[in-house]
């Protein structure tokens, strides 16, 4: 028998706590990685050679709606382009070959993403990898893309009104010769209907140039303090006679509406173009609602929407029920001669005039329309204190048109210094005439009389109109000044408001009117004399 003997187990102890605490650091910094990585607002992949996501942050799943674990086992291309081809622009492909970070601005769905690829290199300075980077510019291109738009419709607004400008001096032509040809025809004469119809055309064409001068905020205006509902009121009528009886307009005021100061005759046109846009946008039955607000602007709204300003706005909302634009037509709307009529049913002018009178008057325009779902135009006027109205002066009664004083003209367009001559010789006055302003200058030191009046152009080579005045009356001291010109300028109107006390006459002009101006002036300065 054999004694049993006991044996006593070997117990082996390592100590791992700090191969634990190394494993923890390590889970610890992982997840630190993970939610510094999932923080990033932009999409982010690690991507292999192949090219083939080994891991990507929550921004990237949600920005593709894949889960983050249907990601791992794509190719980048199939997720951004749907595709396992790549485009050759990709700065996928440029990273492999150049070694070295690549991007590439690329629009996908609605919005826009700046694509970056940082190449990962072995330590053989190989590719071995890349990390990819989605940003979300949007609202940077959208910036951008409003600047841009601001800045074509200055350069727009500029041509528009050199060209109004010229085409002025050549309407003041045809139109005066017409006034003048008419008066000496009898209306038997065979040709007195066709210098008729000549007259008729120059208006015609004098109008597109108002609208033209009205798009590039050069247009002459006097505006006073309005409380807006009040003319909308008065307009209501004018307005129901533009659309069809099928369309039903709504006004909606506020009752304590801030005033604002604007040209009742820009805001007729304000009314007439969006009452006219809005028929031809309404097929039928539909609605024209027509609000007013007070709306303060703060710095947050300013910064999202380009050439905006922060302070106080009376906001005029013109909404119909028509059939809307899509956004190509919305970033044309307001260019002129840019119509979606049939060929002869439109100039072209009708928004871009207004654009340029919401300018004009230092407020802005936002536009919101979708199509098959209306337009709403929102026009934000500056607010103004209500200040004590001056007394009108009373007009000077103009008994006759002729005269026989000494009239200086002075204008670089010949043909127009002719035809001002021409009219002022038929109605008695004694004229002299220069095209330079240093030739007038000449003049004035030479001539042995008196030279009672002035008109001269606004712009001119070396001198505007107002300096030339300037300088006549240190040697005609009571020498008074009728300026004329196409469209206004900064030396005669601030903005395209007519300064207190300067006299001016819009080109072109007829006969009568430049002939009644210089009468009511001297007439005015007779006066005062012999007060």
């Amino acid at each position: 028998m054999l004694d049993e003997k006991r044996f006593d187990g070997v117990a082996f102890v390592l100590d791992i706590s700090e191969r634990k605490l190394v494993e923890m650091e390590l889970i610890q910094a992982a997840t630190q990685w993970q939610t510094t990585f999932d923080a990033s607002n932009d999409a982010i992949w690690i991507l292999d050679e192949a090219h083939h996501i080994l891991r990507t942050n929550k921004k990237a799943g949600r920005l593709f709606q894949i889960p983050n674990e249907g990601l791992g086992s794509k190719n980048c291309c199939q997720i951004i382009h749907g595709s396992e081809i790549q485009i050759p622009e990709c700065p996928l492909l440029r990273s492999k070959v150049s070694l070295k970070r690549e991007s590439l601005v690329l629009p996908l769905g609605e919005k826009w993403f700046a694509a970056t690829v940082d190449p990962i290199l072995d330590e053989n300075g190989q590719y071995a990898g890349a990390v990819h980077t989605l940003s979300d510019i949007t609202e940077h291109r959208n910036m951008e893309a409003q600047l841009h738009q601001s800045q074509k419709m200055d350069s727009i607004g500029r041509l528009a009104g050199g060209v109004a400008h010229d085409f002025n001096n050549m309407l003041s032509i045809i139109n005066g010769y017409s006034d003048i040809a008419l008066e000496r025809l009898n209306p038997s004469d065979p040709l007195y209907e066709d210098i008729h119809e000549i007259k008729d055309a120059g208006r015609r064409s004098a109008d597109l140039t108002r609208q033209l001068l009205g798009f590039a905020r050069k247009q002459i205006v006097k505006p006073e303090i309005v409380d807006l509902n009040i003319p909308i009121n008065q307009s209501v009528k004018m307005i129901q006679r533009l659309v069809s009886e099928d369309v039903t307009i709504e006004l909606i005021q506020a009752p304590d509406i801030w005033l604002v100061n604007i040209d009742s005759s820009q805001l007729d046109q304000i009314l007439v173009n969006l009452a006219v846009n809005s028929r031809d946008a309404i097929d039928g039955v539909g609605n024209i609602i027509i609000e007013t607000a007070n709306i303060t602007l703060d710095a947050d709204y300013c910064s999202e929407h380009l050439g905006f300003s922060e302070g106080q706005f009376v906001t005029l909302t013109f909404t119909d029920t028509g059939r809307g634009m899509d956004k190509e037509t919305q970033q044309k709307m307001f260019e002129p001669f840019f119509t979606t009529k049939d060929e002869g049913k439109g100039t072209g002018l009708g928004l871009s005039t207004l654009y340029g009178i919401v300018k004009q008057n230092n407020g802005f325009i936002n536009v919101y329309s979708e199509l098959d779902q209306g337009t709403a135009f929102k026009i934000y006027l500056p607010r103004v204190d209500e200040v004590e109205e001056k007394p009108e002066s009373n007009p000077v009664d103009v008994q006759s048109l002729t005269g026989s004083e000494t009239i200086l003209v002075v204008e670089d367009e010949k043909q127009i210094l002719r035809l001002c001559q021409r009219i002022l010789e038929i109605n008695g006055y004694k004229v002299i005439t220069a095209d330079k302003p240093g030739e007038a200058i000449v003049l004035c030191e030479k001539f042995p009389g008196e030279i009672h009046f002035l008109i001269t152009d606004v712009v001119m080579p070396s001198m505007n109109g107002k300096e030339l005045h300037e300088r006549i009356k240190r040697i005609k001291p009571n020498i008074k000044a009728l300026y004329m010109s196409g469209y206004t300028a900064n030396v005669i109107a601030h903005r395209g408001v007519l300064t207190e006390g300067v006299r001016f006459i819009q080109k072109p002009f007829s006969p009568k009117a430049l002939v009644q101006k210089v009468r009511e002036i001297l007439d005015a300065t007779k006066e005062r004399t012999h007060d």
